[in-house]
């Protein structure tokens, strides 16, 4: 006859596997999956497979990076609602700004946020459009930039004004976004 078990004999009882050793197998199952999925996505695009990894833990997309601005200059004397004023120094200066073809002139337009709005709709954002786009349309018809090197941005409620900005995007022919 064997012997009855009392309820305070299962703590002499020893387990068969010790429970770090399960979880240490748990862990070593996980990091040689994660290799495994690393091996198969080698030629994948990295960016594609960093987006997955991002999206399946649930974390956000990094705001995008443009390029980083070294130089600026500002269009000033704008009338209330007005898109012109006098461009002479600051297309010279983005004229030169833009001799080198590894950078890019990013053009804010802006507007005072009290009635400084477009005349025909009323939209303060409107007229900061046409402020940076008529400052990239001179910039274009004098052969200073190229238009695919001009990047335009709205600012409205900031100042009465055009920002130019350059900025060192990189060079054309390494565009992979991988640092060197």
């Amino acid at each position: 006859m064997s012997a009855a078990l009392s309820p305070d004999s299962w703590d002499e009882i020893a387990p068969a596997r010790s429970v770090w050793l399960i979880t240490l197998a748990d862990l070593a199952l996980l990091l040689v999956g994660f290799f495994v999925l690393l091996q198969a996505h080698r030629e994948a695009d990295r960016s594609k497979l960093l987006a997955g990894l991002r999206s399946g833990f649930g974390a956000e997309m990094p705001a995008p990076v443009g390029p980083m601005a070294v130089a600026r200059a500002r269009v000033e004397g704008y009338a209330p609602g007005g898109t012109s004023a006098d461009l002479g120094a600051a297309l010279a200066w983005a004229r030169d700004a833009a001799r080198d073809t590894r950078t890019v002139i990013t053009i804010t337009g802006s507007t005072t946020p009290e009635d400084d709005v477009d005349p025909r709709t009323g939209s303060a954002a409107i007229l900061a459009a046409d402020r940076a786009r008529a400052v990239a349309v001179a910039l274009v018809a004098q052969g200073a930039v190229s238009p695919d090197r001009l990047i335009l941005r709205v600012a409205p409620g900031q100042r009465r004004a055009v920002t130019l900005s350059v900025g060192f995007a990189g060079d054309p022919e390494n565009q992979t976004g991988d640092p060197q």
